[in-house]
């Protein structure tokens, strides 16, 4: 009988696609017992381990490229880590167990756990650093936005392409005293600005909803979660575009040493993210993207968006998980 070869593509799409979810799952729940607590690390710690652990129950052969450091931290997922069964394919994985660490401490709306998935080899392999970044939802020109464009000029260029005035535009920045020159700027326009203290995966994802009234996201923010948002862009449909913040020797060194020689290199979305991904997040505590996790007297419920870029599917999952001693053994 021959044998048949099955493409990597399939294997993402046949046995990951909800493996990915309880990956994020766990996590979430994880994280979502330590809201209010007011402990960032603790509540980060038990994220980073139940999605450690649920990640090497896969059946991938898998490394982190988009971590939370890419030394020898051993509490995180450390860029470099290797993690799955190894008896599956080879994949690149990119996480923030618990993005909106804040917002989870204090209980505060929108705190996520997420991840991503690709084909090996695929993901921007990038150190833990900032990165400017713009981005758009889908259906605009390509090039429709500019990272090394002015402000005023993308409100323009968007303006333009949706055929609004400058003033029905919103955009969306991080809450930070860097970005207040920029806030000056894109209200100079006579553009709205909307702020978040955490969280921008879900802000870039926000340009791709019309339901969230955000036309733009404009800033700085981490690195590894722009790699996050370009793969869930890449799987609804948008425009990103990074360029990573090397501003001292040894970010640099470390640049390099991941393969990255031009340390001002400006990164299309298909340049963070190259192959076929999956990209899943499940709410910790609610937002505007995703409700957050509820604890029952019988059950825990739990609401995820899973996502891949292949066929542009997105799933919203509502769970109950009924086996509770299970949860309750993490």
């Amino acid at each position: 009988m021959p044998s048949i070869t099955v493409q990597p593509h399939l294997i993402l799409e046949r046995i990951l696609t909800l493996e990915i979810v309880r990956v994020t799952e766990r996590a979430a729940v994880s994280a979502a017992r330590l809201r209010g607590h007011g402990n960032e690390k603790a509540a980060d710690q038990a994220a980073v381990d139940a999605m450690r652990r649920e990640l090497n129950k896969l059946p991938i052969d898998g490394t982190v490229v988009i971590g939370e450091g890419e030394r020898d931290e051993a509490p995180m997922l450390f860029i470099g880590e290797e993690v799955g069964a190894k008896n599956g394919p080879k994949v690149d994985i990119a996480v923030d167990p618990l993005e909106g660490t804040t917002l989870c401490a204090k209980n505060m709306a929108g705190a996520i756990a997420t991840m991503a998935m690709a084909e090996g080899g695929t993901l921007l392999n990038a150190p833990d650093v900032y990165m400017e970044k713009i981005a758009v939802g889908p259906g605009y020109p390509k090039g429709v936005v500019d990272l090394d464009a002015s402000p005023e000029e993308n409100i323009r260029a968007l303006a333009k392409a949706k055929d609004v005035k400058l003033s029905d535009i919103t955009v969306l920045v991080l809450d930070r005293p860097r970005h207040a020159n920029l806030i000056d700027a894109i209200r100079k326009t006579g553009a709205s600005v909307s702020l978040i203290t955490d969280g921008d995966v879900a802000g870039v994802i926000h340009t791709a909803d019309p339901d969230t009234g955000i036309d733009l996201y404009l800033g700085i923010g981490g690195a590894p979660e722009g790699v996050l948002a370009a793969a869930a862009l890449r799987c609804i449909g948008g425009q990103m575009q990074g360029r990573l913040i090397l501003d001292s020797e040894e970010k640099r060194e470390r640049a390099l040493k991941m393969g990255i020689k031009d340390p001002r290199k400006r990164y299309e979305m298909e340049d963070m993210v190259r192959g076929d991904c999956l990209f899943s997040a499940t709410g910790v505590t609610t937002g505007s993207m995703l409700r957050g996790v509820k604890f029952g007297k019988d059950k825990i419920e739990t609401e995820t968006v899973v996502m891949r870029s292949a066929t542009g599917t997105v799933r919203w999952i509502r769970a109950e998980h009924r086996q509770l001693e299970k949860f309750h053994l993490d």
